[in-house]
C-alpha cells in the first residue's frame, strides 16, 4: 500500500471509494460513534442546514455567498462533487486543498476504520473537522440524502431549511411524497427556525405536523415571505422580495431559470434568520453583491457561445420539468440539441419523454457511473417520439460530436445526470 502523504489525488479517490463507499448503511449510529471519537467538532459549528429534493445545492450557495459579502468566515459542505473531491469543501467560498483533506484523513483513519464509516460518513467527519479547526463564523451544510438518517444530522444549525419535495432515491426513501417528506423532515431541530420552499400539501402536512412536535417556528412562501415579478432571461435573473420589514426590489441573481428565484428567496429567508439570530448588521448592498456572485457550477451554466452550450445537473422528474420550463421561458420557439445520458434507477423514460418537445436532436451516451442506464434503452425512447438521435459511447465523444454537427445559432443543452454534466464541464477545460 502506498503511504497517504506519498498518494496522488487519483490514489487517494481510488482508496477511499475501494475500501469504505461498500459501507452504506442508513443509521446514525456509526457517525455518532466516529464524531464522538473525534470530540464532536460538529458542536463547535453553527450555520445553515439545508435539505430537499432540488434546489438545496443553489440555495446553500447562495447562502454563502451572502454570508461572505457580510465579511462573516465560513464554511460550505455539499455533495456530489462534479469535478474534484475537493468541491466538497469550502473555506470563505474557496475550495479546500486535496493535502488538507489528505492530512485530516489521516489523522483520523483509525476512527473511520474503528467504525466502518462509509465515504460519506468520512466525507462529513472531514468536513465538520474542518470548520471547526478554521474558527469559522457560519457554516452551510447540504444535507446528502433523505436527512433523518443522513450523516450531516448530527449538525444543530442555527436555521434549517427544506426546498422542495419530489420522487427521487425512492428505493431509499419511499415511493410516496409523504414518506420522502418523513425523511426529509427529520433535520428539523428543536426550536430551531425551519424555513420551506414550494411543496405540495399532502407531504408539506408530514412537515409541518413534525415541526409542530419540534416546536421549530416555520417560514412559508406566500404566506412568510413572497418572491414576485420575476423576470427570467437568458441574460439573467431578477425578481422581487418581501420578508418581515426586508423590502428588496429587482433583485439581481448570477444563477439562471425561474424556479432559482424560489431557490434564492428560500436561501435570502435563511440568512436572514440567520443575521437576525446571530447580530449581524444585514446589508442590503451586500445581499445583491452576494446574489450576483454565486459560486455553483452545473446549474443553468453557459459554457460557451457559437453554438450556446448550456449544463444543467436535470437528474430527475422534477429537475427535468424546471429546466423545459426556462428553455421555453428564455428562448420561445426554439428546439434544442441534447446530449444526454441519465442513470437507470431515474425515471429515465419519462425524463426524456419531457424533452422530446423540445428537441431538435439527441446525442445519446451513457456516462462514467456505474448506475448509468445502458444507450440503447435511451435512445429506444427518443426514436420512439420521432425524434432525430445519435448515439456515442461516452459523453465526451457525444458532446464532442454535437458540437462538430451544430450550427452557429444552436443550443447544445447538457444535461440528465450531475456525472454527464460534470463530463461535458471537463471535455470543456481540457
Amino acid at each position: 500500500m502506498v503511504p497517504l502523504f506519498d498518494m496522488d489525488y487519483s490514489e487517494f479517490l481510488t482508496y477511499i471509494f475501494q475500501r469504505f463507499s461498500g459501507n452504506v448503511k442508513l443509521g446514525l449510529e456509526r457517525i455518532t460513534g466516529v464524531m464522538n471519537d473525534m470530540g464532536n467538532p460538529q458542536t463547535r459549528l453553527k450555520g445553515i442546514h439545508i435539505g430537499g429534493t432540488n434546489g438545496k445545492g443553489s440555495a446553500c450557495a447562495a447562502c454563502e455567498a451572502m454570508l461572505l459579502a457580510h465579511g462573516l468566515k465560513t464554511g460550505m459542505n455539499t455533495s456530489p462533487h462534479l469535478i474534484d473531491y475537493c468541491e466538497r469543501f469550502r473555506l470563505n467560498g474557496k475550495n479546500v486543498d486535496f493535502q488538507t483533506i489528505l492530512s485530516l484523513f489521516q489523522r483520523y483513519e483509525d476512527i473511520f476504520n474503528k467504525w466502518e464509516a462509509s465515504f460519506f460518513e468520512i466525507t462529513t467527519a472531514i468536513a465538520f473537522q474542518l470548520f471547526a479547526e478554521n474558527d469559522t463564523d457560519a457554516v452551510v451544510i447540504e444535507v446528502g440524502l433523505g436527512g433523518r438518517l443522513d450523516a450531516t444530522n448530527l449538525f444543530v444549525p442555527t436555521v434549517s431549511a427544506i426546498t422542495t419535495i419530489g420522487l427521487d432515491h425512492v428505493k431509499t426513501l419511499g415511493g410516496t411524497l409523504e414518506q420522502i417528506a418523513f425523511e426529509k423532515a427529520g433535520i428539523i431541530k428543536p426550536n430551531v427556525p425551519l424555513v420551506l420552499g414550494r411543496i405540495e400539501a399532502s407531504p408539506l402536512k408530514v412537515i409541518l405536523d413534525r415541526a409542530a412536535e419540534k416546536g421549530a417556528p416555520v417560514f412559508l412562501p406566500e404566506k412568510d415571505y413572497l418572491v414576485n415579478n420575476i423576470n427570467n432571461t437568458f441574460e439573467g435573473l431578477k425578481f422581487d422580495y418581501q420578508f418581515r420589514n426586508y423590502k428588496f426590489a429587482a433583485l439581481q441573481s448570477n444563477l439562471l431559470g425561474r424556479h432559482q428565484a424560489d431557490n434564492l428567496a428560500l436561501a435570502l429567508t435563511a440568512f436572514l434568520l440567520f443575521g437576525e439570530a446571530e447580530g449581524i448588521a444585514i446589508s442590503e448592498e451586500k445581499i445583491r453583491f452576494g446574489l450576483q456572485n454565486i459560486r455553483w457550477m452545473g446549474r443553468m451554466q453557459v459554457l460557451r457561445q457559437e453554438p450556446t452550450v448550456i449544463i444543467d445537473g436535470a437528474h430527475n422528474l422534477q429537475g427535468v420539468e424546471a429546466l423545459t420550463a426556462n428553455l421555453r421561458e428564455m428562448f420561445p420557439e426554439r428546439k434544442f440539441i441534447f446530449v444526454v445520458s441519465i442513470l437507470a434507477d431515474k425515471a429515465y423514460e419519462q425524463m426524456l419523454k419531457m424533452l422530446c418537445p423540445l428537441a431538435k436532436r439527441f446525442y445519446i451516451s451513457k456516462n462514467t457511473s456505474e448506475r448509468a442506464a445502458e444507450i440503447e434503452v435511451q435512445s429506444a425512447v427518443v426514436m420512439a417520439e420521432g425524434i432525430e438521435c445519435k448515439t456515442e459511447q461516452s459523453v465526451q465523444e457525444a458532446y464532442q460530436t454535437a458540437l462538430t454537427d451544430a450550427l452557429p445559432n444552436d443550443i447544445i443543452i447538457g444535461a440528465g445526470s450531475l456525472y454527464t454534466v460534470a463530463e461535458i464541464i471537463a471535455c470543456e477545460e481540457k
